[in-house]
C-alpha cells in the first residue's frame, strides 16, 4: 500500500516552507515534497522585499517575524536608474521605512527550514503526476515510480506545478524576456568599477529592450541579472555550459551603450574563485522568464486541491 500523508505540500520554496512552519506552529504535521536533491542544491535568487501587511504578516502568523527583522535590511533602498549612455535618469536616497523589510531569499528560506523539524521535507522528490481519488484524497506519483497519497494536496511548486494541473489547463507563457543571472564576490576588490556603479542600493540601465539590474549582497558581493528582449529559442544555439559563449551572445545586445555599462562582469563572474571557503558559483546561463496570466482564477476541482 502506498504511504499516506495527511497533508501534503509540493515545493519548499518560500510559500511552501511558510505553509508548513504555521501548521507545525498549530501542531498540525505536514510533509513538504521537493525536486532539489538538497537545500543547497541551487542557489535560491536575490533580496526579497517583504511588506508588514503581507509578507511579514505570514512570517509573524509562522512565530518568525522577531528573527526575521533582526536579520532582515529595513527601510526604502537606494536607487538609481540609467540610460544606455550611463547618464543618470532618476537617484533616490535611502530613506526610513518601518513598513518595508529586505533579505536574501535563501537567508529567509534557511531560517524557515531551520523551524521545522528535520523531516518535514523531502528532498529529491520530484512530482511526475498527481490525480484526484474522490472523497477529498490525492494520489501523487514521484519521478522514481514511488506513490503516497494525501487529504490535502498543496501545489506551492511555482509556475511550472505539477499539480496545477488538476486545477486548470493554463501554461506560464514566455514574457519576451530572458535573463542572465549572477554573481560578484568581493566586488569592491575584484570588481571595483562594478561597485562603484552599482553603490548602496538598487541599480538599473534601461535601454531599448535590454536592461542591467544589480544590488549588493550583505557578503560584500553584487548581484546581477542582465535582462534581454529576445525570442523564447535566443539561448538554443549557444553552448551555455561555456561562460565566454554565453558573455560573447550577450554582448551583441549591447553595442552602443557606453563601455562603462557594457555588462563584461557576466564573462569574468563564471569563473570559479580559488579558496575553500568560496561560496558556489551561480552559473551565468540564460532564463527564459515566464508567468501565469495576471488574472487567472481556478475553479474548484472535485477531490479537493
Amino acid at each position: 500500500m502506498p504511504r499516506h500523508e495527511p497533508i501534503a505540500i509540493i515545493g519548499a520554496g518560500l510559500g511552501g516552507l511558510t505553509l508548513a512552519r504555521v501548521l507545525h506552529t498549530a501542531g498540525v504535521p505536514a510533509a513538504v515534497y521537493d525536486r532539489d536533491a538538497s537545500p543547497r542544491a541551487r542557489p535560491q535568487g536575490c533580496v526579497i522585499d517583504l511588506h508588514e501587511d503581507t509578507g511579514q504578516a505570514a512570517l509573524r502568523a509562522a512565530g518568525l517575524h522577531t528573527r526575521f527583522r533582526a536579520r532582515a535590511r529595513t527601510g526604502t533602498p537606494a536607487v538609481r536608474i540609467l540610460d544606455k549612455n550611463a547618464v543618470v535618469c532618476r537617484e533616490d536616497g535611502a530613506a526610513e521605512d518601518t513598513v518595508r523589510a529586505a533579505l536574501e531569499r535563501g537567508r529567509l528560506r534557511d531560517l524557515l527550514l531551520d523551524s521545522l523539524p528535520r523531516d518535514t521535507v523531502r528532498w529529491g522528490a520530484r512530482v511526475a503526476g498527481a490525480r484526484a481519488l474522490g472523497e477529498g484524497r490525492h494520489e501523487v506519483r514521484l519521478a522514481d515510480g514511488s506513490v503516497f497519497t494525501t487529504g490535502l494536496l498543496v501545489g506551492a511548486d511555482g509556475a511550472r506545478s505539477g499539480v496545477r494541473p488538476l486545477l486548470s489547463r493554463v501554461r506560464p507563457r514566455y514574457t519576451g524576456m530572458t535573463l542572465v543571472e549572477t554573481d560578484l564576490y568581493e566586488a569592491e576588490a575584484r570588481h571595483p568599477e562594478c561597485a562603484a556603479l552599482v553603490g548602496d542600493g538598487l541599480f538599473y540601465a534601461l535601454g531599448e529592450g535590454q536592461g542591467l539590474l544589480a544590488h549588493p549582497r550583505p557578503d560584500g558581493g553584487l548581484h546581477l541579472y542582465v535582462a534581454l528582449t529576445v525570442p523564447e529559442d535566443w539561448s538554443a544555439g549557444i553552448d551555455t555550459a561555456r561562460g565566454d559563449a554565453v558573455a560573447a551572445a550577450v554582448l551583441e545586445h549591447f553595442r552602443g551603450w557606453d563601455p562603462a555599462l557594457r555588462p563584461q562582469t557576466v564573462d569574468r563572474s563564471a569563473r570559479r574563485d580559488a579558496g575553500p571557503q568560496r561560496p558556489p558559483r551561480r552559473a551565468a546561463r540564460p532564463r527564459r522568464d515566464r508567468a501565469l496570466p495576471t488574472a487567472q482564477l481556478a475553479a474548484h476541482a472535485p477531490g479537493g486541491q
